[in-house]
């Protein structure tokens, strides 16, 4: 095998980086958006709301039809979209316009990343694929940990402008990475369409699905207004909410890798004790939001919780979509923006009806909606395998 300049798997890291800090940047400058075209909070919220309802109802389907293209065309496409949405978001004046063009850059948000983990695999020799899969997936949690609190610091110090080039800035790196370095990837081998579709078939998977849903509905109906949170009960300006985002990012990092831990231990226990952590978090996130010093601590804690709803999430759905595993991650993406989607809609809800401080509630809500369906699941399908056991040693 030719050996891969290394610069790449980090321009493919970089490309996945580049659609967190567009997709979830819009949460840091929330406050900024509401004020620059006049609108309320739960309008702002759309913004983050419209972008997973477009992945999560594109995702799957632009994946099986983009099965057969060629991967470079693929990548280098999706990442000229986010280069030029976000050079959009950052001179637009009307609204309308800014939401059309989160829509633009979600249709390929799950094809990037579906595409990016598959060739990452396929560039490097088979027994250092898992190494360079993880190094892509990462991506994700420093899109969290930096992107998205350095595009809240940037609009603080500098302007809304100047926060929407730096994700236009990233992306077109990305974009010169990959076209510079990465081969041309023609599809030679393809699974075909009814064999994908097949896992559809597994009533386990679809249980799985809509955990997956519940989890992130309780994650980001919080998180998506985790700005205005601070803001408003907490009381915190604009340059501690900056240095908030960017601590719960940092700390996801080290979250990332303790439920990594947990997960090679049991990944039924640890999809167990995820959602009760996090109904915890925000019973404490209730109580104490408006105490400024216990608030910070309860930052630092929910940013370990968060990132395990993603490395949890994600392994929860794919142990029952190991026969097409391409299709499988289109699903999780598809599914978990559902997830954002849901949970945006009636954070935002909760806000206009009852106030910023009973948002909370609703994440607690999808939380115990997510344990109840995990222990359904559980419940239902080790009796399952229990039966085929007791069938299968009787017949022997």
């Amino acid at each position: 095998m030719k050996k891969v300049n290394p610069l790449l798997i980090i321009m493919l890291a970089l490309g996945v980086f580049s659609i967190i800090t567009t997709e979830m940047g819009i949460v840091g400058v929330l406050p900024q958006i509401t004020q620059k075209f006049n609108i309320s909070t739960s309008q702002a919220g759309g913004l983050v709301s419209i972008f997973a309802l477009v992945v999560a109802i594109s995702g799957p389907f632009l994946t099986l039809l983009g099965s057969g293209i060629n991967r470079k065309v693929i990548l280098l496409t999706a990442v000229l979209i986010f280069t030029i949405s976000n050079f959009v978001y950052a001179y637009t004046t009307k609204f309308e316009v800014m939401l059309a063009f989160r829509i633009l850059p979600a249709i390929f948000h799950p094809v990037f990343f579906s595409v990016a983990l598959e060739t990452a695999a396929k560039l490097v020799p088979p027994e250092k694929s898992r190494k360079a899969v993880t190094k892509v997936f990462a991506g994700i949690t420093v899109g969290f940990a930096f992107g998205v609190p350095l595009t809240s610091y940037l609009a603080e110090q500098f302007s809304l402008e100047v926060a929407f080039l730096f994700g236009a800035f990233v992306s077109a790196i990305a974009f010169v990475g990959i076209l510079a370095w990465l081969p041309s990837m023609p599809v030679k081998e393809k699974l075909s369409y009814g064999r994908q579709l097949s896992i559809l078939r597994k009533p386990q998977l679809w249980l799985n699905i809509v955990t997956v849903i519940f989890i992130f509905a309780s994650m980001f109906s919080v998180y998506s207004y985790f700005a205005e949170y601070l803001g408003q009960l907490t009381h915190m300006n604009g340059s501690w909410i900056s240095m908030m985002l960017m601590a719960f990012g940092l700390i996801m990092i080290l979250g990332n890798f303790l439920f990594g831990g947990f997960l090679q231990k049991s990944i039924t226990k640890t999809v167990i004790l995820f959602p009760l952590l996090y109904m915890i978090i925000y019973l404490f996130a209730y109580y104490l939001g408006s105490y400024f010093i216990p608030m910070i601590i309860i930052v630092f804690i929910w940013g370990i919780v968060h990132s395990g709803g993603l490395i949890v999430s994600q392994t929860w759905l794919t142990t029952e979509a190991k026969e097409a595993p391409e299709f499988g991650n289109s699903l999780f993406v598809s599914f978990s923006n559902l997830g954002i989607t849901l949970g945006t809609s009636i954070g935002g809800w909760f806000i206009s009806q009852l106030g910023i401080h009973q948002l909370i509630w609703s994440g607690i809500i999808f939380a115990l909606l997510a344990f109840l369906l995990i222990m359904i699941k559980i419940k239902i399908f080790s009796s399952r395998s229990k039966e085929l056991n007791v069938t299968l040693s009787s017949l022997n």
